[in-house]
């Protein structure tokens, strides 16, 4: 299931190209730099990941020849914790995205409060082009090869793009073989029968939700009758979509890699559910019309969620975009001179370190549950994570009138107030 053009691919560090996402996450920094005070003194070590690892994946392939594909292991930050990130299988995988997603778990980690550090991995591949048995290998390979980095104490992963429980469980099972026990803690995102959390599937857009309706509350917005607009409809965008529609808001647009649909009276979501799940194209929907990409930005709404991939939202899209509240689902979907557009438009950004933090809220009950072999029930995990997205909302709202900035420097604010305390706690050693 592989081209022999694609065996001459060289590893992504040999080629010439920019720092792509590390420079939007860099320019986030900066921004909140003057907002540090004497903590200004630590800003450069929130500019450096704290370690790097570049692995060779070597794959035989279901026809029996070998295949390399470039993996990558980034730790940002172990101050405050343990790194933690996810791990994405994507053929447009870089250095650079992964060093920004990276630097983003750092963020999103203390904005929320949870005790863990950033991180991130990944692998170029399209994960389409291969079988289950050679996305298996695929895996176990990439696991050992990161093997130093990781560890229940030290990094732990989780599910990102094109990854999911069962990638866990290989990683896991990897890892575990590798230790001689079984250490479930090791990855969170694991399928419930080994030791994954109640709830967490649907974290991540849960937590978009709950804190689009705590934003619209400050704005005084209903969620019933609402018009929403999602960009794609993955494991957030679909999750995102039916909580919504269980809240009495209209999705009455949609877009992912197969195309847009729209349905100005509001598109039936479980219908829509049902639909994708027997494996059709989001686009040839029948109960809704297809639009032109274009127009997707086009398309009026009370709240738009970008969930999709980073780097989204132009300042070009941005002027196009007609909403009242921007709810980033995915990570880094908006660059920096966008966001400067749509604050100008008086358009509430509610920055992805905040609004799609519920993934890794949840994955920290994981763990947790792992370390102390007792299970929590979905209904208590759901609790826990509304109280914890409210606080860390109710904080960085404040922040952001206290300094008169918006909703994503304030959480910079947060963020990196706590991690360069830690820093400076810690001392440099020697």
């Amino acid at each position: 299931m592989d081209t022999a053009a694609a065996s001459h691919e060289l590893p992504t560090y040999l080629a010439p190209t920019d720092i792509g996402a590390w420079s939007i996450f860099l320019q986030q920094v900066d921004r909140v730099a003057p907002h540090l005070g004497e903590l200004g003194y630590w800003v450069e070590t929130l500019k450096r990941p704290k370690r790097i690892l570049i692995v060779d994946v070597p794959v035989r392939l279901d026809c029996g020849r070998v295949r390399h594909f470039e993996g990558y292991r980034v730790q940002h930050s172990t101050s405050r914790g343990p790194g933690k990130g996810g791990v994405r299988f994507h053929q447009g995988v870089t250095l650079s995205e992964v060093m920004a997603l990276a630097g983003w778990m750092t963020i999103k980690n203390a904005a929320i409060g949870v005790p863990f550090g950033g991180a991130k991995g990944g692998v170029r591949v399209d994960p389409r082009q291969l079988s289950q048995n050679e996305l298996e290998r695929l895996t176990r390979r990439y696991t050992s090869e990161i093997n130093i980095l990781i560890g229940p104490d030290k990094d732990i992963p989780a599910p990102d793009v094109n990854t999911n429980e069962q990638i866990m469980a290989w990683m896991m099972d990897t890892y575990s073989i590798n230790r001689g026990r079984t250490v479930t803690g090791v990855v969170t995102g694991k399928p419930v029968s080994l030791g994954g959390s109640l709830g967490r599937r649907d974290a991540t857009g849960r937590g978009v939700f709950v804190i689009a309706a705590a934003a619209a509350r400050k704005l005084g917005l209903a969620v019933p009758g609402a018009r929403v607009v999602i960009q794609g409809f993955g494991n957030v965008g679909n999750a995102v979509a039916r909580c919504f529609h269980q809240a009495g808001a209209k999705i009455v647009a949609l877009q992912d890699v197969s195309g847009t649909i729209a349905n100005p009276q509001g598109i039936d979501i479980p219908a829509l559910c049902d639909w994708v799940a027997q494996g059709r194209p989001l686009s040839e929907f029948k109960e809704a019309e297809t639009i032109s990409d274009e127009d997707f930005w086009h398309t009026e709404s009370e709240f738009l969620v970008p969930a999709a991939l980073e780097r989204q939202i132009t300042a070009q899209t941005a002027q196009q975009i007609r909403t009242r509240i921007l709810i980033e689902g995915a990570n880094g979907p908006t660059l920096p001179e966008a966001d400067d557009v749509l604050e100008a438009k008086d358009i509430l950004v509610v920055p992805d370190v905040l609004a799609n933090a519920g993934g890794v809220t949840v994955s920290y009950f994981e763990w947790v549950q792992d370390f102390s072999s007792f299970f929590w029930t979905e209904e208590e995990i759901n609790q826990r994570l509304d109280r914890i997205m409210h606080e860390a909302f109710d904080t960085i709202w404040g922040e952001s009138e206290k300094h008169r900035v918006t909703l994503r420097t304030a959480a910079y604010i947060v963020a990196c107030k706590r991690i360069l305390e830690a820093r400076e706690v810690r001392g440099l050693y020697p």
